[in-house]
């Protein structure tokens, strides 16, 4: 699957919609966001079950703060709507590769029990 670009549209009906999506908030200005790039297209043609997406945080500002996007790029991982991940800066492949297989592996039963002890 090729990575989709997200904006205020479409931005909750992707996550929303599909049970593992990761998104790159990126900047066309930013250099390291365009060296993570091909990086992150590489890694997403070895998930195909997986949405990979991109926010351009210039275009869209709204998505960014909401999301509290302070440095860029970031990357955010959604499983079944629910944030497991959000870390600032650009991962070499191979540990993009591993974080992306490690958040697959995840009990998503247990992280919503986890969420669920949190709010209480």
């Amino acid at each position: 699957m090729a990575v989709v670009e997200l904006n205020k549209d479409n931005f909750e009906e992707t996550v929303r919609d599909n049970n593992f999506v990761i998104v790159d908030f990126w900047a066309p200005w930013c250099g390291p966001c365009r060296s993570f790039a091909p990086t992150y297209e590489k890694v997403s043609e070895e998930f195909p079950d997986i949405v990979f997406a991109k926010v351009n945080t210039e275009d869209e500002q709204e998505i960014a703060a909401h999301f509290n996007i302070r440095s860029i790029p970031t990357l955010m991982i959604f499983r079944d709507n629910i944030i497991i991940y959000s870390e600032a800066g650009a991962l070499p492949e191979s540990a993009f590769r591993e974080l992306v297989t490690k958040a697959g592996e995840l009990d998503m039963d247990e992280v919503r029990k986890q969420v669920e002890a949190q709010q209480q």
